[in-house]
């Protein structure tokens, strides 16, 4: 609480009163250079704290900015009303001045200087994704001609990670996406009486593109994020730096045997995923929809050609290689610090999303353009 007083002419006197800690609601300086502007004349400002209760930093903040706006404006400052203590804290903060150039400035570059720069670090980011997957195929293209350098427990132990440990969650996603897919076409195909086509638009949309993408999705947010925290913290902790030195390249020793999980994982998983998805549909259709079950299956193995596999195959083969390539770029691109390797888990699912989708719409267009 601040009150003014008019002592003679040319002093003011700010009376504190109250409570002046962090937690407490504090008075703005504004009102002491309201004060100060209402009358002419005064040259010294004195202080009164007869009544002051508590303090700590608050108050000592308050005083620095008053000080400081009464220095600029050429007055004197009375200090002896003040306690002791705040009174030695306050010459104790400013005995050393404040160092020019130490205060950060909020500075603005000019449109045109942002989009240089988000240009230039468009331009960097994609030319070392090139080179990362230009390392990641030499390697691979070494591991054909058997010289690759790699422990074939680490590729059997992903294996098991990215595959069998999976299953519960493609289950269970697989299975809802199948049961949605059914919901929403039945509403509309039962209006025509054509509830039995249920079976080829879950079949089709499974088998074709969705099993291959939600995997793909999931695999990200599971194994992607996974291997781009394992190298960041192998990054964070010098272990990538001491293979260098012993002379095992990282690419093959680290990131080879998860791209090679992965390209061989998804495929099997997509295979799964359709399994569970046709299910969730089939529920739908004979719980909701009074089909027999070998009627959804007949209607389902009509639909589904042997096109539609091969083409969600592929595209989950394609989905793995993408998803543990992000994914150890990320790591391998982490930073020195435990906030970097939470940063690059981030960057790696996102950018894995992202590549799928990409991809996804890449191959749509192309299996267009063939007709098939």
């Amino acid at each position: 609480m601040l009150t003014f007083d008019r002592a003679d002419g040319d002093t003011l006197v700010i009376r504190i009163a109250g409570e002046w800690t962090v937690g407490s609601p504090l008075p703005p300086t504004g009102m002491v250079e309201k004060e100060l502007s209402s009358g002419s004349g005064v040259r010294r400002v004195a202080f009164d704290a007869t009544a002051l209760g508590g303090w700590d930093s608050g108050l000592l903040t308050f005083l620095l900015k008053l000080f400081n706006r009464c220095s600029a404006a050429g007055l004197e400052v009375e200090k002896t009303g003040l306690p002791p203590g705040v009174v030695r804290l306050l010459d104790l903060a400013t005995a050393v001045p404040e160092r020019k150039g130490t205060r950060r400035e909020s500075k603005r570059d000019p449109f045109l200087a942002r989009v240089g720069d988000a240009a230039i670090r468009a331009w960097n980011a994609n030319r070392d994704a090139v080179t990362f997957l230009g390392e990641v195929t030499v390697a691979a293209l070494r591991m054909f001609r058997g010289k690759a350098r790699f422990r074939r427990s680490d590729l059997l132990e992903t294996i098991q990670e990215c595959g069998a440990q999976a299953l519960p969650i493609v289950s269970l996603i697989s299975l809802l996406v199948g049961l949605i897919l059914a919901f929403v076409g039945a509403i509309q195909l039962q209006m025509f009486g054509a509830q039995i086509y249920v079976a080829d638009l879950v079949g089709i949309a499974m088998v074709r593109e969705m099993a291959a993408i939600m995997t793909g999705i999931i695999v990200t947010g599971r194994t992607g994020a996974a291997f781009a925290a394992k190298l960041g913290t192998m990054q964070v902790n010098e272990e990538i730096d001491a293979l260098k030195t012993m002379g095992l390249p990282p690419i093959e020793f680290l990131v080879l045997p998860r791209v090679v999980a992965l390209f061989l994982m998804m495929p099997l998983l997509c295979l799964y995923a359709d399994a569970m998805g046709v299910l969730g549909g089939m529920i739908v259709g004979v719980g909701m929809l009074d089909l027999g079950i070998m009627q959804y299956y007949l209607q389902t193995r009509n639909a589904v050609h042997l096109n539609h596999f091969w083409i969600g195959l592929f595209s989950s083969a394609v989905f793995g290689i993408l998803v543990a390539v992000a994914g150890c770029m990320r790591g391998m691109q982490c930073g020195r610090s435990a906030a970097a390797v939470g940063e690059a888990t981030t960057s790696a699912v996102v950018t894995g999303i992202v590549s799928i989708i990409v991809a996804t719409a890449v191959i749509t267009l192309i299996c267009n353009v063939l007709g098939i």
